[in-house]
């Protein structure tokens, strides 16, 4: 082995290794640096950038809302308004006399006068057109004897109108109180004089709930106006013994309420005829007498 000589540097195998891998520690050194510098550089500029909209976002204000969504809030703006429009409107009618009753028209009277209709209607004048009950009012009409049916109406801005069908005198009857009249549905409606073209209904209990008048009713109410114009008197001690009596003194026994309207026709047929007595209780089998 030689030994070193005075003042010579030798170099070791640790100093050739790292002089050997310097360089290249280094320039891995310097592409982490560049890199880290790039990442840095991004990162700035996505900051950047971020704070660029959040202050062009600020500048322009919010998001404008939904064209639909402004047309239904418009629409639900509206119909609160109109709502509290028509109650408002609906109280100011309920409670106040703007529309109120000035008139009281009365269609449909004949026999029954007219302040008789109106006073069973008991409405004020100046009562709220709205306050009325128009159902109850013409109840109050209809418990008249001599009005069948009524109905009330409304006619704005100050009228109250009431028609009224009248009944029908279809028979009278003998009472010892004086001469009843009867519609066709036997109601008792009036009390007074015979009345000219109208015959006497012979029935023990006459009324609406009495079969042989319904009976005898539903026979007058079949007949042709012309035939029935000739009826002097129909009698009907029961529902199947019905007869009828000419004003010239022609008689026809009906028999029974059935197949009404098929001896309605044979009768009529058999008035061309000359006879006293006509039975049309079988109205296929006819059969008359002189």
């Amino acid at each position: 082995m030689t030994d070193p000589v005075p003042g010579e540097v030798r170099s070791t195998p640790d100093d050739t290794a790292q002089d050997f891998d310097g360089p290249r520690r280094r320039a891995r050194r310097e592409r982490e640096q560049r890199r880290a510098a790039a990442a840095r550089a991004r990162a700035i500029e996505d900051a950047r950038r971020e704070a660029k909209r959040k202050v062009t976002a600020g500048a322009l204000g919010p998001k404008p809302v939904a064209r639909g969504k402004v047309r239904g809030l418009k629409l639900l703006i509206w119909g609160v308004l109109l709502t509290v429009i028509a109650v408002g409107l609906g109280l100011v009618l309920y409670f106040t006399p703007l529309m109120s009753v000035r008139n009281i028209l009365v269609d449909g009277a004949q026999a029954v006068p007219q302040d008789e209709v109106v006073a069973a209607a008991a409405v004020p004048k100046g009562t709220p057109l709205l306050q009325i009950d128009t159902d109850r009012v013409a109840n109050r009409v209809a418990a008249i004897r001599r009005v069948a049916s009524a109905r009330v109406q409304r006619e704005y801005p100050s009228t109250l109108r009431i028609t009224i069908v009248e009944r029908i005198p279809v028979a009278v009857k003998d009472l010892p109180d004086g001469t009843h009249v009867f519609d066709r549905d036997g109601v008792d409606f009036a009390t007074g004089p015979p009345l000219p073209g109208v015959p006497y209904l012979d029935v023990e209990h006459p009324g609406p709930s009495d079969a042989p008048t319904k009976a005898a009713l539903a026979v007058l109410t079949s007949l042709r106006p012309e035939i029935a114009a000739q009826v002097g008197r129909i009698a009907a001690p029961s529902v199947a013994s019905i007869t009828l009596t000419f004003t010239d003194g022609r008689v026809v026994i009906w028999g029974t309420s059935d197949r009404t309207d098929e001896k309605a026709e044979t009768l009529a047929a058999l008035l061309t005829q000359q006879w006293h007595t006509a039975d049309v209780s079988s109205p296929d089998l006819p059969t008359t007498k002189p």
